[in-house]
């Protein structure tokens, strides 16, 4: 399959982690209500933050899907790097107010209600996260979407904080010290803190053009061997990765008696290889004459200026 043209469903699988957030939101906020949980409130509060960044992820990636136009000629897919970097922000903001409440309650401990009904419900909560972002984890590793991947990898880090702040959400009530629900929240939003850093990282490098990553570097190597081992040059060989797309680019040198046609042929079954072994990959050559000097000083990314 195309990596870089989107299946029609991944906008769908989007609308199911909308549905998953408005579901674990209710349940958590009836959980805190339950319990007087400061721990489940903040679990609650990061479920809030999965519904905004699921809706701004929809809309990052049925614009990542727009097909090229005049004025963007490589795609949109970049879009879905903007994404995950909203996503990262919002996914801060909620560790900071999670960290806000669990200090309050730090100092002002206060006794729970309910607590194993409370568990119960949120406990439920997670399944659903769970359910719901494996899927979405296969699904954008798949089809190489940052967007869904991330939205999956948000739900599935929350099922690990939910399962934290159960536990110590029992541990406080069973041992009486309340000073272990806040310290729970104040966890989970160091642990939230850990995947918000994360995704800006990953949509910072997405947006700077960072190379393709070491296997299907690997990947494109073996792709050219062949052509290496009958003589074939290759040199300033450069790649990149927009969302579901990779692009490569490399200058070929051939011998300098072939004809136009014989370096046009060539040129198409080295692209044709690259984009067998890369799936989704843009390949463009630039042919250029064996044993010509200026051939060998072309390797950087701006050319040097022609010698007086």
């Amino acid at each position: 399959m195309d990596a870089s043209a989107a299946p029609p469903h991944l906008d769908r699988l989007l609308w199911l982690s909308v549905a998953a957030a408005v579901v674990t939101i209710g349940l958590k906020l009836f959980a805190w209500q339950l319990t007087g949980s400061v721990a489940l409130l903040s679990d609650a509060l990061e479920s809030i933050v999965n519904l905004v960044a699921a809706l701004i992820a929809l809309a990052a990636l049925r614009w990542a899907m727009t097909p090229p136009d005049e004025q963007h000629l490589f795609g949109h897919e970049k879009a879905e790097y903007f994404s995950a970097g909203i996503e990262g922000g919002l996914i801060l903001l909620a560790a900071a107010s999670i960290a806000w409440v669990a200090v309050g309650r730090l100092i002002d401990p206060v006794a729970l209600d309910e607590v194993g009904i409370g568990a119960a419900v949120a406990a439920a909560a997670s399944l659903v996260n769970l359910v719901v972002g494996l899927v979405l984890v296969r699904a954008g590793k798949r089809y190489r979407s940052i967007t869904v991947e991330a939205d999956g990898r948000h739900l599935l880090t929350d099922v690990l904080t939910s399962v934290g702040v159960i536990v110590g959400v029992l541990a406080a009530t069973a041992t009486g010290w309340l000073w272990l629900d806040p310290v729970v929240a104040l966890a989970v939003a160091a642990n939230v803190v850990v995947t918000g850093i994360t995704l800006v990282r990953r949509s910072g490098a997405g947006l700077l053009d960072t190379a393709l990553p070491p296997e299907e570097l690997e990947s494109l190597e073996t792709a050219l061997e062949p052509h290496r081992r009958a003589g074939i040059v290759f040199h300033a060989i450069r790649t990149r990765q927009a969302g579901r797309r990779s692009f490569v680019s490399l200058h070929m040198l051939v011998p300098g008696g072939w004809s136009v046609r014989q370096a046009q042929d060539l040129s198409e079954r080295v692209e044709a290889d690259i984009r067998s072994a890369l799936p989704g990959a843009s390949a463009m050559t630039h042919v250029e004459p064996l044993g010509d000097p200026a051939s060998l000083d072309d390797v950087e990314l701006d050319r040097p200026p022609p010698s007086a």
